[in-house]
């Protein structure tokens, strides 16, 4: 009988040699050829996961970030052909294949998975058999999300960590709260979704992040990060005060936790002395002030994870708590003394950045394997047990991608992938168009810079989103990753330009939120002039509503002295990048949507394609622009909705409807003299934006209503995002569910001009029409 292994799926092992693991496939076995290169072999000791050379700055995640070299024989990718011996030894780390697995391209068996619907269905498990599910569990979700795209690295390297803290715990009566959420993909198969995960962020889906309303295993939710800590401490405390006994579990990640709010949360955790167990997820690509980042040190191996053991063992922490209430009863002389004793002994058997969370008042528990299995069950379980007080704090160390070769090299470009061929790795991406708007703002930030040596651009650790990985190939030095940090992002470019420079502060519009009191305090009162690029503003599709950019020109428009923009296209946007940049007496910012640009000629727009990136040209502030005149009714849109009132327009034109399209380009300023041309000569107005109530229109209402303006027969309707959170979907959905579309635009104008009857019919054409 032939036999082969499978290299990609793969748990921890004790780090004994194990002999005669090789496993009887039930389906045909797979070529050599097929698994070429495949998935990555380990020859690492048990417990050893390759140091990785620190980065400079907190939260950066370079794709171009060096690896440690693994040498010949040891890791690295490699091709295995078919196993005919029956007792061949597999190389150290290696595991057997999944019976039934078949060509890579198909499903994989799950057999011990398949009886796995919930949680509870863990619990009678041994230890053996949760490693079985564990390998089963990476294989689906490799299958799986190759098959709808989705966040795959983040959650491979928490497969062993999410079974553990299943089987130890119970939920939903126990909070598990997963940070940011995207590493939360395994939680869902373990918890009732797993049938449900091909329509991952797809139309009436399932949520890429945890969500209260999906799923009572989802306790709180998620999308943004640095949260976890803060809300399970408000649980924990809930919990105190209504007498109850359940365990609160917050898991962080190594680039969420530098945060700031983590360290509020933990600071408040330690002087509230409040039970609850804080998991850091360390996946070695953040700077954090912990053994590992020194290259010639072992992040994990048997004495690690004997220390480990050590700490969370329940007679050393029950004895620890006794003899710190014994002390409270001394002198306080004898107090501080006992105190200095109890941290040195901890320090003789934690790692030296155990320091910092003890220092905040957390009982630091690390390093530990992060798919070491038994390690994390036994870890979990003593703390469990344990009749202690106060947040403890696991550090666990795990590898991004764990289990998939590709995922594991190039950990940037699997955070979050398109659908993808498994056995190539390589992604599904659309077919070549137009660029998107990040690289049009990008290409066009390189133009300028190349020119003036003062700008700078700074980004929260999303170069990749953002764009500006690109940017820092040519400008390194100019370059700044603060990390997950946005409210320092903001003050940091505020003292960049108080000393003369250009910064320009790169971030997503729903993450600008969480920096809105230092844009206001730091930049906008001092009016310094930083510029915010807002990136993903509108509808961003299949992240829907935590990733959507719905409120910044809201909150933006509503400063002194902030001059706000959006471009209707790529063109307007290079313009827009070179006016915020030769705005120097205040602060300025401009908005653009995800996805690609409209297709227009670059040059014919007035763009310079200079070498390298784009040189637009510099708008004069506060003044829109007519695009198309006509007699019966203006559609004034603003940013990217500007495309769609010409298409509305074309429908009309169709119906013998005469529009005028113009394009505002400002919301502050706005261009009262154009705004005021429009209201007199048309007997009706229509706004159009992608942003929330309280936006573009309000300003547009509020000047027509302080120039009475409003006082005659104009009629005036405001085209914005509905009050309602718009869920994940397809764009075009979104627009329906939202009613911008180019009809619903076209059905407006109709219904303000009387014709009722003709605006309903436009909104039940065929979608191939619209």
């Amino acid at each position: 009988t032939g036999h082969w292994t499978y290299l990609g799926l793969r748990t921890h092992r004790p780090s004994r040699q194990r002999a005669n693991m090789s496993t009887p496939c039930a389906a045909p076995c797979m070529s050599a050829s097929t698994r070429t290169d495949v998935f990555q072999r380990r020859s690492r000791a048990a417990g050893d996961l390759t140091p990785r050379q620190p980065v400079n700055v907190v939260g950066r995640r370079s794709a171009s970030r060096a690896r440690t070299p693994v040498p010949p024989g040891r890791g690295g990718r490699a091709l295995r052909g078919t196993v005919n011996a029956t007792n061949t030894e597999l190389d150290d780390g290696q595991i057997e294949g999944i019976e039934g697995y078949g060509a890579i391209s198909t499903k994989p068996a799950t057999p011990l998975l398949d009886t796995i619907n919930y949680p509870v269905h863990l619990k009678n498990l041994t230890i053996d058999q949760l490693q079985q599910v564990c390998k089963e569990l990476r294989a689906d979700l490799i299958y799986k999300v190759s098959q709808t795209g989705g966040h795959l690295g983040s959650s491979l390297g928490v497969i062993e960590l999410t079974v553990a803290l299943n089987f130890v715990f119970d939920q939903p009566e126990d909070r598990i709260i997963w940070d940011v959420g995207h590493q939360a993909y395994p939680h869902k198969m373990l918890t009732g979704r797993r049938e449900r995960m091909n329509s991952m962020r797809q139309d009436d889906g399932l949520s890429p992040f945890t969500k209260r309303s999906e799923s009572p295993f989802d306790c709180f939710g998620a999308g943004h990060s640095s949260t976890s800590i803060s809300a399970g401490l408000g649980m924990a405390v809930a919990r105190d005060m209504q007498g109850k006994s359940n365990h609160v579990i917050a898991v962080i990640g190594d680039g969420a936790i530098t945060g700031g709010m983590a360290y509020e949360a933990m600071n408040n955790a330690g002087y509230l002395d409040t039970n609850m167990i804080i998991v850091l997820n360390d996946n070695q690509q953040v700077s954090l002030p912990t053994q590992y980042n020194g290259l010639n040190q072992d992040p994990v191996g048997a004495i690690s994870s004997t220390f480990a053991r050590l700490q969370s063992s329940k007679p050393l922490r029950e004895l620890r708590e006794s003899a710190k209430a014994m002390t409270k009863q001394m002198p306080v002389q004898v107090q501080e003394v006992t105190a200095k004793v109890d941290e040195y002994a901890r320090g003789m058997i934690s790692g030296s950045g155990s320091t910092l969370f003890e220092e905040l008042g957390l009982y630091y528990i690390g390093t530990v394997d992060g798919h070491n299995l038994p390690d994390l069950v036994a870890i979990l379980q003593e703390v469990k047990s344990t009749r202690s007080v106060g947040p403890v704090l696991i550090h666990i160390v795990t590898e991004k991608g764990r289990g998939y070769s590709y995922a594991e090299s190039a950990q940037d470009k699997y955070h979050g992938v398109s659908t993808f061929d498994v056995a190539s790795g390589k992604q599904n991406k659309s077919k070549a168009g137009v660029a998107s708007y990040s690289q049009f703002f990008v290409d066009a930030l390189i133009g300028e810079a190349s020119q003036d040596e003062s700008i700078v651009a700074i980004h929260a650790a999303m170069g990749g989103g953002t764009g500006l990985n690109y940017f820092e190939k040519f400008f390194a030095d100019r370059t700044f990753d603060v990390g997950i940090a946005e409210q320092h992002a903001v003050t940091f470019a505020a003292g960049l330009a108080v000393e003369g420079l250009k910064p320009m502060c790169t971030i997503y519009s729903t993450f600008l939120q969480r920096g809105f009191d230092q844009v206001v305090h730091d930049v906008a009162l001092q009016n310094l002039p930083v510029r915010f690029a807002m990136d993903r503003a509108g509808l961003v599709g299949e992240d829907g509503p935590t990733h959507a950019g719905a409120y910044d020109v809201t909150y933006m428009a509503c400063l002194p002295n902030m001059v706000v923009m959006a471009p209707m296209n790529e063109a307007e946007l290079c313009h827009m990048v070179a006016t915020s940049l030769a705005i120097d007496d205040g602060p300025s910012c401009f908005r653009y949507p995800r996805g690609p640009g409209v297709g227009v000629d670059l040059e014919k727009e007035g763009v310079v394609l200079a070498q390298p990136g784009y040189r637009g040209k510099v708008l004069e502030v506060g003044k829109g622009r007519v695009l198309q005149e006509g007699t019966d009714v203006c559609l004034l849109g603003y940013g990217v909705c500007v495309n769609r009132c010409l298409e509305a327009a074309e429908m009309l034109r169709e119906r013998g409807i005469s529009v005028t399209v113009a394009d505002a380009r400002f919301c502050k300023p706005l261009d009262t003299v154009l705004i005021r041309q429009l209201a007199k000569n048309h007997g009706a107005l229509i706004t159009v934006e992608d942003g929330s109530i309280g936006g573009f229109a309000s300003h547009v209402l509020q000047f027509l209503a302080l120039d009475g303006l409003l006082d005659g027969n104009l009629k005036v309707r405001p085209m914005t995002l509905p009050d309602v959170n718009i869920e994940h979907g397809s764009n075009a959905k979104q627009l329906m569910e939202c009613g911008l579309s180019s009809a619903h635009i076209a059905s407006t104008a109709l219904s303000i001009m009387g014709q009722k009857k003709e605006a309903l019919q436009m909104l039940v054409m065929p979608m191939s029409v619209k």
